[in-house]
């Protein structure tokens, strides 16, 4: 049986230097057969030529910018595949995670993998987590509930939603849910995207074997733009149909009493 195809979905702005190491580190490590789509959000001369590299690249240049869910939607219209994964640019790889998670995709029927992500000195990030709630919110703004929703062992494990860095999807499922909702211009379009695939009754599995690097620049923690896209967000996910969803289904309340 040959290997799915992989379609990779990677966004610039302006960080060509960025996706020329994590172009570097794919042609190094990587074994999987892939395909990668390259969205230029704004206007930039890319310190690279996509003929050095032996899988194809399609470059998408935008004439206005879109948000992360209109260009990764983009992408995935644009070459048809059996496996979706969003990357980002500053994304490291020190192996191949794309074997891996596609074995547990395969083994444990799930719509969505995840590898574990770690930051540059080996601390692990929270990019597993569950499901946001005003309350969480609040107390993560007073400083609480600051550590990690899930304990990461050797085992693999169905956390509520992944962080949109790393997401590898099954193709049919990112189809059949329309992608990501493009009303997020930036956050939570992850949180939505994973909540709706629970609510059709599929499952997300992060693979706690396979880890990425990545470098958080917090942008929302210093940029006004991006703090006020961030809180736009979070008020557009609590006020919509599918965080209701989530509440009559019991997903928050079933989980929720995990947290203690």
């Amino acid at each position: 049986m040959s290997r799915p195809s992989i379609v990779v979905s990677v966004v610039s702005h302006r960080q060509g230097d960025l996706v020329r190491d994590l172009l570097a580190d794919m042609v190094a490590r990587c074994k999987a057969d892939i395909r990668l789509v390259l969205t230029l959000n704004v206007p930039e001369e890319l310190p690279f030529s996509i003929n050095e590299y032996a899988f194809p690249i399609e470059i998408i240049r935008n004439e206005r910018p879109k948000g992360f869910g209109a260009n990764h939607n983009q992408a995935f219209r644009r070459i048809s595949s059996e496996l979706f994964c969003v990357v980002n640019p500053d994304i490291r790889l020190n192996d191949d995670p794309f074997g891996a998670l596609v074995r547990c995709l395969v083994e444990t029927g799930a719509s969505l993998a995840a590898p574990v992500v770690v930051n540059p000195q080996g601390g692990i990030e929270d990019s597993v987590r569950r499901f946001p709630t005003p309350f969480r919110i609040a107390g993560k703004a007073i400083g609480l509930g600051r550590n990690s929703d899930y304990a990461v062992s050797s085992r693999p494990f169905s956390p509520d939603w992944v962080a949109g860095m790393f997401m590898l999807f099954q193709s049919a499922a990112f189809q059949e849910l329309g992608g990501f909702d493009e009303r997020f211009f930036l956050y939570y379009e992850d949180v939505d995207i994973c909540a709706r695939l629970r609510l059709s009754g599929r499952d997300i599995v992060a693979c706690p074997w396979v880890r990425v690097i990545h470098a958080a620049r917090r942008e929302s923690h210093r940029n006004l733009q991006y703090l006020t896209w961030h809180l736009t967000s979070i008020s557009r996910f609590f006020c919509s149909l599918v965080f209701v969803r989530l509440a009559i289904q019991g997903l928050l309340a079933r989980r929720g009493g995990e947290d203690n």
